[in-house]
């Protein structure tokens, strides 16, 4: 599905538009099951929006995390970037790109964060350590900050914000940074509980200079060693997320009123897989952090007050 590289063109949709639509929706449950649930709980118009823009971004990541990554080159990305600007131009090449199109009638999507996430895939293909926390922030940005991005323009900005008449004047805040804090504190996530497994494909993305800030060796996380500096090593990136996940509380109240449980929820549950490395004592390399689906639905009362009153 995802081989560009010398391939025939593509095949023009062949489905509907609401086909098109349940393709996407389909890719999103199977792949993010936290995700999806929060998409759930928004219109149908913007759910099917965050499910689009969902698939478009996982097939994106395949690209070099995929089946078929081992023969992605640049040139591939470059192929992927000009399907990109078709699908902006109004003309879908697949099944998948025909919901994203309908998409972007509906809403003021731009380009530029998703040209950034096919950058930042393209970063994969020649790093894999990152020295520094500024050079991982980039990445991070670059891969899921923008899914923050395009999924603001989605969800809309609350346009009852400047109703007090010394405030009409006022241009309503749209919280992007905020949003891009939420993307950058879900990809940290992802990085610290997916160590274990990203060592094991020569991958290290957590910054050289905090294993030297705590004295821990390459060589100690290739063998997946937990000791207590491991764990200080740890509990120091978890603070750091944490300290991302409430930059993004900040913006919720800011979005339209039906969108902020979802992003409620989704937030919750993501960061609640810090805490199950917490419990596991660190250990992300034989054991794998998740919450489980009950817990998830069980904070759902929980998300709602704070949409409510936060």
């Amino acid at each position: 599905m995802l081989q560009l590289s010398d391939s025939p063109p593509r095949m023009k949709p062949s489905v509907s538009v609401d086909e098109a639509y349940e393709l996407c929706r389909q890719l999103t449950a199977k792949y993010a099951t936290t995700f999806y649930l929060g998409t759930l709980l928004m219109n149908q118009t913007k759910r099917r929006a965050i499910w689009a823009i969902y698939a478009w971004c996982r097939r994106t990541d395949e690209l070099v995390d995929g089946p078929a990554a081992a023969v992605t080159t640049p040139e591939t990305l470059d192929k992927w970037e000009q399907q990109l600007e078709s699908i902006f131009a109004g003309h879908p090449q697949d099944n998948f790109d025909l919901a994203l199109v309908d998409t972007l009638q509906r809403f003021p999507i731009d380009i530029q964060p998703f040209r950034d996430m096919i950058a930042g895939q393209g970063m994969d293909l020649y790093r894999n350590r990152y020295h520094t926390f500024e050079e991982l922030y980039l990445y991070c940005y670059r891969v899921a900050g923008t899914v923050g991005l395009m999924s603001t323009a989605v969800m809309g900005v609350d346009k009852q914000q400047n109703t007090a008449p010394w405030n009409r004047q006022k241009k309503l805040y749209n919280p992007t940074e905020e949003a891009i804090a939420l993307g950058i504190a879900s990809q940290l996530t992802n990085i610290l509980r997916d160590v274990g497994e990203d060592a094991r494909r020569g991958r290290i993305y957590l910054p050289l200079e905090d294993l030297e800030r705590f004295n821990y060796s390459e060589q100690d996380l290739f063998k997946g060693v937990v000791d207590e500096r491991w764990r200080c090593l740890m509990r120091f990136e978890i603070a750091k997320t944490r300290q991302f996940y409430r930059q993004a509380e900040k913006g919720i109240s800011y979005l339209s009123p039906d969108a902020r449980l979802p992003v409620w929820a989704a937030l919750m549950h993501y960061s609640r897989i810090l805490s199950r490395i917490e419990r596991n004592d660190y250990d992300v390399f034989s054991q794998r952090a998740y919450v489980p689906q009950w817990q998830k639905i069980r904070s759902l009362p929980i998300a709602w007050l704070r949409s409510q009153i936060l």
